[in-house]
């Protein structure tokens, strides 16, 4: 393929490879309009729409100005700056500037422009699409640096978010049972107070754990607290806090949830639970559970320490009763095996 570009005095006669390498993105229409040639992106871009010979209004559409694309206003337009759009993907536009070639027809010299990253990504375009002088390949190059910058900054910020997640995690939550721990404890209690909502809240402390320790080992007294943390997970909601606060005392806060009688059954449940035996090594390791109850309804001004000693003093009255009871603050309620329901002190 020959052609011949008219320029001052000069005719140039080009090839189609030399063609190619010096404006990639050529489009050579002929006297009519039709199509004779595509630099190799353009080819690239149009796939398999068979451009050559076609009529170049079938495949290109000006955009500005936006009139009918045909040869006339081609060639009105010869010097000025052309604005062309694929048929086959409006949202693509080139830039162009055109020149008369000595068959009366029109040399095209398009390129991408602000596209050209759209137009990478979306057909897959490289370096050997553009020339060499191009300073778009600089450009490439620069914005391929910084993606690479800015994906290793995303998953760098990620792993950052994942370990703090972690910490944070780690920081609020018993080590050997996984619920949470004393910290936890006290910001949850701390936002309920702060958003005025009541809760129950229970003390929980493990009888004859000691004897497992000695007489079995400090393995057995471990595989006792993860299935008592177990038990504890089980028989409350998600969306109440289960806290290991000491070596066999746990506490239970129950947002929302201040009857009485329904607090008394959780802890029934927990209790006739925590009483079955936990088999380790062939050996049955045997606790109970004695509670302490009270709930935020019962304090003109609810203040956390003062609902933890009374808690706490209602859990005392459960053991000298025997053990494996709950106790409501203020009145004894007997509640081993098949409790019955507290009612309001």
């Amino acid at each position: 393929m020959t052609v011949l570009a008219r320029l001052p005095g000069l005719p140039l006669t080009l090839d189609g490879p030399a063609l190619d390498r010096l404006m990639p993105l050529h489009l050579w229409l002929d006297g009519q309009g039709m199509i004779r040639s595509l630099g190799p992106p353009l080819r690239k871009l149009l796939a398999d729409q068979h451009a050559l010979g076609q009529p170049v209004g079938r495949i290109f559409s000006l955009r500005r100005p936006q009139e009918p694309t045909d040869m006339a206003q081609m060639r009105a337009r010869v010097g000025a700056r052309l604005h062309l759009a694929l048929n086959s993907d409006p949202s693509l536009v080139l830039r162009g500037l055109a020149q008369p070639t000595a068959d009366r027809g029109l040399l095209i010299n398009l390129s991408f422009g602000i596209w050209v990253n759209e137009a990478v990504r979306r057909y897959g375009l490289t370096v050997a699409d553009f020339a060499a002088t191009d300073l778009t390949i600089e450009m490439l190059y620069l914005v391929e640096a910084k993606s690479a910058v800015m994906d290793e900054l995303r998953h760098l910020n990620l792993r950052l978010h994942g370990a703090k997640a972690a910490a944070e995690e780690q920081a609020l939550s018993d080590t050997l049972t996984g619920l949470r721990n004393r910290r936890a404890l006290d910001l949850g209690l701390g936002a309920l107070v702060q958003q005025g909502q009541t809760f129950g809240l229970m003390h929980l402390d493990l009888d004859y754990f000691k004897q497992v320790n000695d007489t079995h080992g400090h393995a057995a007294g471990d595989a006792v607290l993860r299935q008592v943390a177990l038990v504890l997970r089980e028989e409350t909601r998600a969306s109440d806090l289960v806290a290991r606060v000491g070596g066999d005392e746990f506490v239970l806060v129950f947002p929302g949830l201040s009857d009485v009688a329904r607090l008394g059954q959780i802890a029934a449940r927990i209790i006739e639970r925590v009483g079955d035996p936990v088999e380790f090594e062939g050996q049955a390791c045997r606790v109970s559970a004695s509670i302490g109850m009270t709930t935020s309804t019962r304090y003109a001004q609810v203040a956390i320490d003062a609902m933890h000693a009374d808690a706490d003093e209602a859990l005392y009255c459960s053991k000298r009763s025997g053990r494996g009871r709950v106790t409501l603050h203020g009145e004894e309620v007997a509640a081993r095996r098949g409790v019955e329901p507290l009612l309001p002190g």
